[in-house]
């Protein structure tokens, strides 16, 4: 069975620096795959070639078996592949409930048909999309006011406008209070669950990717270094090494 993304050989060097090496992996429906390392592992150049924002120098994207590598973000997208940001990604001047219909609109192509206001289009979709993430109750408010943990769970809403098939989730619980990391994946997992969609992400905090991932792969300086079960992940000479630590790699909270 094809996997809903395949990556092979994909490579990005900027100038004599190689940021991302020969990498190869793929996500299959239903599953959350973690990417980690240190900084400057290659992580955010690779996030960025699958979505479009960097053309890869080699290799091969393929989503369902289409190569996408190269296209541009809003094709990828309209493709169903939605993504959230390390910084969240909204207006802030617009309401919760507009940030949500204006994702709507555009998936739906309604901005080329709106005879009515945009405030009245797509609203009972984008209040289902709210409340899936816990959010319905505050559609009303500006993105501005909210705080930080709410406009994660807004921009979640939006990558889910365009019924994605594979979420892309850059550092997603980042700059969160530990209460609101935990309810957040595990909102992920929910929806993954139901959707049974792919998602990719990567992240910083290990007991969240090891709370969450189904599998993990470790880039180091561009290269895979490891993938695999989170045990086996975790136990790693090489992975242990570099990044985890032996604290984090006995299991130590």
């Amino acid at each position: 069975m094809t996997a809903l993304l395949e990556v092979s050989g994909l490579s990005k060097a900027f100038g004599g620096v190689r940021a991302v090496q020969e990498v190869s992996f793929a996500v299959e429906p239903g599953e959350l795959l973690a990417m980690i390392g240190p900084n400057g592992a290659g992580k955010t150049t690779c996030f960025n070639m699958l979505m479009g924002q960097i053309r890869p120098d080699r290799g091969a994207v393929r989503l369902k078996g289409r190569d996408i590598a190269g296209l541009p973000p809003h094709r990828i997208w309209r493709l169903g592949v939605g993504r959230t940001f390390q910084i969240t990604a909204t207006f802030s001047s617009m309401t919760v409930r507009e940030n949500v219909q204006m994702a709507l609109i555009s998936h739906r192509h309604a901005s080329r048909r709106l005879w009515r206001p945009a405030a009245a289009t797509e609203v009972a979709q984008a209040d289902a999309l709210l409340e899936r993430v816990g959010m319905a109750e505050q559609g009303d408010r500006a993105c501005s006011v909210l705080a930080y943990g709410d406009l994660k769970r807004v921009e979640l809403a939006i990558a889910l406008a365009n019924d994605p098939e594979l979420l892309l989730m850059d550092e997603p619980t980042a700059g969160m209070a530990p209460r609101e990391r935990v309810e957040l994946m595990r909102l992920a997992d929910e929806i993954v669950a139901e959707r049974n969609i792919g998602v990719l992400f990567t992240e910083h905090d290990m007991d969240v990717v090891f709370a969450h991932a189904h599998r993990i792969m470790v880039l180091n300086r561009g290269e895979l270094i490891a993938e695999g079960a989170p045990e086996a992940v975790r136990a790693n000479e090489q992975v242990r090494e570099i990044y985890l630590g032996s604290a984090v790699a006995e299991g130590a909270p």
